[in-house]
């Protein structure tokens, strides 16, 4: 009879193995039930213990947040409409449970032992938890967590992570509900819109079709883009620095760098000589006044020597071996 303990052991392996597979099975099954109703699942402790809890042979996707305006958690509730659209998404897309992954969410109000056991300080977190049982297990149990550094994720961003650790099983679709509230408010403001065009088209079309219009805001493109304001955008340069002194630099030297006011500088001096250009070449002339003629071509030309003598300065002090130079900024 020494041989009786063995032999029950042996058969007891495989029937512990059959009921834990049978109990990760009939887990999934019931909380996918409850998913079909109503997705992301809402959980509290003891629904996220049971549902994350091994073995199990699906995969689960936790959000833990924490949406009461009294914690004041901005990003919680930016990113819980995507949540929610992906949840219905993604349950409307796999309501036969192919995929074997379950969305959920965990509020902080009804889960405070879960975010202590955690030791989680900040929301939200989204955790997935790989299976440890079937085709799909994974060695390491351990969830992966999403990084939300960079804010509040769409919808289409999260289901795209989840694709990528969820291979060989069917990834539902993004979809969006139609907004119609929003396609009504566009339609009667695009109506308004052509309706108040077509009733001031007869004040509009000569400011239109004015050449000095065209010309002056032509000039504004040229002067905004040529001081760098592309530049500023791209680099996301900073307003003004400091001179290592207490005080405030505002040119940076080199050729390669240049900081927002130092643009806003540049293209006010691009202006003001273009304005002055324009004057001696177009208002100067048609002047009846020889008088008033000749005190805006003199105005006009100091204006000039003076502000390109400034420019010239400026762009000694962002490479101090630029060779030109003409008084009074010597």
């Amino acid at each position: 009879m020494r041989w009786l303990p063995a032999l029950l052991s042996i058969v007891a392996l495989p029937l512990g193995s059959f009921a834990a597979k049978s109990s990760s099975a009939d887990r999934f099954q019931t909380f996918h039930t409850q998913a079909v109703s109503s997705s992301p699942l809402k959980l509290a402790d003891a629904s996220y213990k049971k549902l994350t809890s091994a073995p199990r042979d699906y995969s689960v996707a936790v959000l833990l947040t924490a949406l009461d305006a009294k914690y004041g958690c901005q990003l919680c509730g930016m990113f819980q409409p995507e949540w929610d659209i992906l949840g219905k998404s993604w349950i409307k897309g796999d309501k036969n449970g192919e995929s074997r992954l379950i969305l959920s969410t965990l509020d902080f109000s009804d889960g405070r032992e879960t975010f202590m056991s955690l030791s989680l300080q900040t929301a939200p977190v989204l955790l997935l938890f790989q299976p440890t049982t079937g085709p799909h297990a994974v060695p390491n149990s351990e969830p992966l967590r999403y990084d939300f550094t960079s804010g509040a994720p769409t919808a289409e961003q999260v289901h795209d992570w989840l694709a990528r650790h969820l291979p060989g099983r069917p990834h539902p679709s993004v979809y969006r509900p139609v907004n119609y509230a929003r396609w009504v408010v566009t339609i009667v403001s695009l109506l308004g819109a052509a309706g108040v065009i077509f009733k001031l088209a007869p004040y509009l079309l000569p400011i239109v079709k004015s050449r000095n219009v065209w010309a002056g805001l032509s000039l504004i493109g040229i002067l905004l883009f040529t001081s760098g304001h592309m530049f500023n955008q791209i680099r996301k340069v900073p307003y003004v620095a400091g001179d290592g002194r207490g005080g405030i630099s505002y040119f940076a030297g080199g050729f390669q760098s240049q900081y927002g006011l130092e643009t806003q500088i540049i293209a006010f001096i691009y202006g003001l000589l273009s304005f002055a250009t324009i004057s001696l070449a177009l208002k100067a002339p048609r002047t009846q006044d020889t008088h008033v003629q000749q005190i805006m071509v003199i105005a006009w030309g100091i204006v000039l020597t003076i502000m390109y003598s400034y420019l010239l300065s400026i762009f000694r002090v962002k490479n101090g071996g630029y060779p030109f130079r003409l008084p009074p900024f010597m």
